[in-house]
């Protein structure tokens, strides 16, 4: 499914602080071009690494940078080659954490990532002028929290804790980070202690023309 461009600034949150000037090289670098599954793509599980926060977990007050270290860039509007919707459930000893709402979308300087969140629903929308393929540690890069086989950001497993993904409700083997985002998927990264038993999001139920 395909749609026009939106504004920017029409679907990010108002008030967001414009930061670190870091930042701007790297996205003027980067704006002639449009989004890509980069062929060197950096480590996204490195990104950040010295993030070690419990959640909740907060969009970067920089999207741009976020943006940029997870290999990906800035768009002045939403792609419509490739337009898929994924859903993150993401459990910390069974309490939900949300996912927030603009995650790749920079709405002080009107650009936005092809792999981006616009409410706190925790759909992961891809919408790229050109076709590639996405992965979960791209979008944790983007979020700013750390993901590997055992670790998700301050939440590291070990002590009688571990971290399980799934995928539509099945266990999922290997690190979390190199899931694809697909059409309609349901991505569910639970963190408990050894033992527990917390019932697993199989589905999610699609709505709004998504």
């Amino acid at each position: 499914m395909t749609r026009p461009p939106r504004n920017v600034l029409a679907v990010a949150p108002l008030g967001r602080a414009l930061t670190a000037l870091l930042a701007v090289a790297a996205v003027t670098a980067l704006a002639a071009g449009g989004a890509k599954a980069a062929s060197v793509r950096p480590d996204p599980h490195g990104v950040d690494a010295g993030r070690d926060a419990l959640p909740p977990w907060p969009a970067p007050a920089d999207a741009s940078a976020a943006v940029a270290a997870a290999g990906l860039e800035m768009l002045p509007a939403e792609g419509v080659v490739q337009h898929t919707h994924t859903h993150l459930d993401v459990l910390g000893d069974g309490r939900p954490v949300t996912v927030p709402a603009a995650i790749g979308i920079d709405e002080p300087r009107r650009r936005i990532s092809p792999l981006h969140t616009h409410d706190t629903s925790g759909v992961i929308h891809v919408e790229s002028p050109r076709r590639a393929t996405f992965t979960l540690g791209q979008f944790m890069a983007e979020w700013r929290v750390p993901l590997d086989a055992k670790r998700i950001g301050g939440l590291h497993a070990g002590g009688g804790r571990h971290l399980s993904a799934y995928v539509n409700g099945r266990r999922a083997a290997g690190n979390p980070a190199a899931l694809v985002l697909r059409e309609h998927d349901e991505i569910a990264l639970v963190f408990a202690r050894d033992g527990d038993k917390h019932p697993v999001p199989k589905s999610y139920a699609w709505s709004n023309g998504l």
